[in-house]
């Protein structure tokens, strides 16, 4: 059997695992909000770099206007709006639980895509997709004893977070629009991030804030090279194989596959921070595993 989707998704969730620590790393030096708006940026320019080495033109002007819309909308919802969302979610309510709330993006994925793209999931898959969630979710819930903010209703935060997971799905589905006729995965996404840049800044520059994130960066020059090869390996290479999976999965399973990095941090996080995880992290870990098998083999 052709595993093609499914490696390229599970490829993507181990980009998106790698450039977490290294914004993890930054954003400690300047501040997340930076991060978010240099990420783009940079991703921008190499995704820029790729499309003209491999077709002669920066942007893919030969698209059309109908791609350039899906395209430009989901880098709108799934990048701007869909991350200021999520910041939002972590700051009222906390990274871990945001990360509880952003695991329902799969899912609503899979629902959406069901009348969207008549896209019915087998019952293998949907057991697939579930067991996936629930090791994901076991995962991110173990320990979750961090308080609350004062300034910030919990309400508030769970609005927040779903917010931001129907962005990121919502994202997801207009990009598999976009990609129908064999378009190129690292021209839909060049689309993406020019949207999303054009956006982000947009509002820095009405709002006046743009030169905090410049200074930001000149105070602290060596972090361009740690936020470069984050951009590389998540918003270029990670966002861009996920779209190369949907071009052979069904949306719902490439978005569950992408959906693993709070399982693959947990290695990374006892290397690298030195955190201790407990046997319900390795259960949880153990069951996602299982989830994921189960939509190879469906």
């Amino acid at each position: 059997m052709n595993y093609i989707g499914e490696l390229a998704a599970l490829f993507t969730s181990l980009c998106f695992t790698g450039t977490s620590v290294l914004f993890t790393f930054a954003g400690q030096r300047v501040g997340s909000a930076v991060v978010n708006r240099m990420r783009v940026i940079l991703a921008l320019l190499f995704l820029m770099t790729i499309n003209w080495l491999l077709s002669g033109s920066p942007l893919p002007l030969n698209a059309g206007p109908e791609r350039w819309l899906w395209f430009a909308l989901s880098g709108v919802i799934g990048y701007a709006i869909g991350d200021a969302f999520l910041f939002q979610t972590y700051i009222c309510i906390g990274a871990q639980r945001g990360m509880l709330l952003m695991s329902l993006a799969p899912l609503i994925t899979a629902l959406l895509a069901w009348p969207l793209f008549d896209e019915m999931l087998t019952l293998g898959q949907w057991l697939g997709i579930l067991t996936t969630l629930l090791g994901i979710v076991w995962v991110i819930s173990r320990r979750n004893t961090a308080p609350l903010p004062a300034n910030c209703k919990p309400s508030q935060g769970v609005l927040y977070g779903l917010g931001a997971a129907l962005g990121q799905a919502v994202g997801f589905l207009l990009s598999k629009q976009g990609l129908i006729g064999g378009f190129s995965p690292i021209a839909g996404n060049t689309i993406r991030m020019l949207a999303a840049v054009i956006a982000l800044w947009g509002v820095l520059l009405f709002q006046g804030q743009a030169s905090r994130t410049v200074n930001a960066i000149r105070a602290n020059p060596r972090i361009l090279g740690m936020l470069a090869l984050a951009s590389l390996f998540g918003p270029v290479l990670g966002v861009s194989s996920s779209l190369f999976a949907l071009d052979y999965i069904p949306v719902g399973v490439a978005s569950t596959l992408t959906a693993l990095p709070p399982v693959l941090l947990l290695p990374v996080s006892w290397l690298v921070f030195k955190e201790p995880f407990d046997w319900q992290a390795v259960l949880g870990t153990l069951v996602a595993i299982g989830g994921t098998a189960l939509l190879f083999l469906s």
